[in-house]
């Protein structure tokens, strides 16, 4: 499971062994949702979050949390799935302990 980043007490990951759509998990205090991003032609043009079957999902302030980081972060997540799904790279693990504005 690699941990790609802490947003806020929010831990950011992949399970090891996943398919597409490009997508990332978030867990925060027994919740989890995913987001989902949809590319064409090399852009994201869409992030939907999703509840994962079987667990309750993020909600109120850390769902919004979610959403920001999201905004400001897309790019970098869909780098570091590329690189570790596709190139089989390691990659960085980075924790944010500020509010994105």
């Amino acid at each position: 499971m690699p941990k790609i980043f802490e947003y806020l007490g929010i831990l950011i990951f992949f399970y090891s062994n996943e398919h597409e759509p490009i997508h990332v998990h978030a867990k925060y205090d027994g919740l989890e949702s995913k987001a989902e991003f949809y590319i064409v032609d090399g852009k994201i043009v869409e992030i939907k979050i999703k509840a994962i079957k079987g667990l309750r999902p993020l909600t109120g302030s850390k769902l919004n949390d979610f959403e920001d980081f999201l905004g400001k972060y897309a790019e970098k997540i869909v780098q570091k799935w590329i690189d570790y799904f596709v190139y089989h790279k390691d990659i960085e693990f980075e924790k944010i302990n500020s509010r994105i504005k």
